[in-house]
């Protein structure tokens, strides 16, 4: 299965095209399209509204949409129970205080969207082609960086938790076994690592977001970059551009939309100057087409432009 994100500034055109691609794909593949981006448009592009289960287009797409607040939601709901049954003996403390404004906390919502985007490529199997209409660049940028970033903050807990348990064990070979009292309270805390849950948690995170990391950063993963021909979409393009070759993520196409003859110089300019940046990543243009316009009987997603092409797709029967 292959995996498309569709980046950009926003406002440059990313859910238009990122539906465009997914219709022309599914002329002969199975295609998913996700929006992920908190303003929904991809209903929008189709003309349909999207229901909380998903919506099906045609016989080979289906379109879903993420409720971002929800995911925030669940997320925050899941990991304070976990956190409150791992370390239960901290409930004097009166931690729930300090849960019920986690969700003001920076950075829950960029987990929401990885915790969806994970579960997403491990559980949708049906499918040939996920396409993902993401948030604009910032948001975009911070969760896919999310996997390598947790990761690092992962290594270091796992070091610290094992100190903790060292100093544990060193401690019971002084005091010896413990006293019938102590092995009998509701609390029992680990001497070594075998036993212990906070570090079987580390390991099983730790193992999901290695196989995360290599989806992404994997030959089956691809990232689209949409800009317009401007200098602002210019300047924020560059930092997409720069943030996701850190991020080792392959940028696989740069799109130029809203192209016209009056900007078509501009364009080509821009779109070279990010080639050079991109190490090569093709480019495609997608010229204004007077029949988009509202009222026009052409539907947004049915562009002339075969974006297939670039994705390993591709056939006659294709727009």
């Amino acid at each position: 299965m292959k995996v498309l994100f569709f980046t950009g500034k926003g406002g440059v055109g990313k859910s238009t095209l990122a539906a465009a691609a997914a219709w022309q794909l599914s002329r002969q593949y199975r295609v998913l399209a996700v929006s992920l981006d908190p303003a929904h448009n991809l209903g929008d592009v189709f003309g349909v509204t999207v229901g909380n289960g998903g919506t099906r287009v045609s016989p080979r797409l289906h379109l879903r949409e993420v409720d971002l607040r929800k995911l925030a939601r669940d997320y925050l709901e899941r990991e304070t129970k976990v956190l409150a049954e791992s370390y239960h003996y901290l409930r004097v403390l009166n931690l729930d205080n300090y849960f019920s404004i986690l969700k003001y906390s920076p950075g829950i919502e960029e987990y929401a969207l990885l915790t969806s985007i994970e579960r997403t490529l491990r559980e949708e199997d049906g499918y040939d082609y996920l396409v993902f209409d993401t948030p604009p660049t910032g948001l975009t940028l911070r969760f896919l960086a999310l996997p390598q970033v947790t990761m690092t903050w992962i290594e270091r807990l796992t070091a610290i938790r094992r100190q903790i348990l060292d100093k544990r064990h060193t401690i019971q070979k002084i005091r010896g076994g413990a006293k019938e009292w102590e092995a009998n309270r509701e609390i029992r805390l680990e001497y070594d690592e075998s036993g212990d849950d906070i570090l079987k948690r580390l390991r099983l995170l730790a193992d999901n977001y290695k196989v995360l990391i290599r989806r992404l950063q994997g030959e089956e993963c691809g990232v689209v970059t949409v800009f317009n021909p401007d200098l602002l979409s210019l300047r924020e393009s560059e930092r997409l551009i720069t943030g996701l070759r850190e991020l080792k993520l392959p940028l696989v196409l740069l799109i130029a939309n809203k192209v016209t003859a009056e900007n078509r110089a501009l364009a080509d300019r821009i779109a070279g100057e990010l080639q050079r940046l991109a190490s090569g990543a093709a480019v495609a243009s997608v010229a204004l087409n007077p029949a988009f316009t509202l009222g026009g009987d052409t539907p947004l997603y049915e562009i002339p432009e075969d974006l297939t092409v670039h994705f390993g797709g591709g056939g006659e029967d294709h727009v």
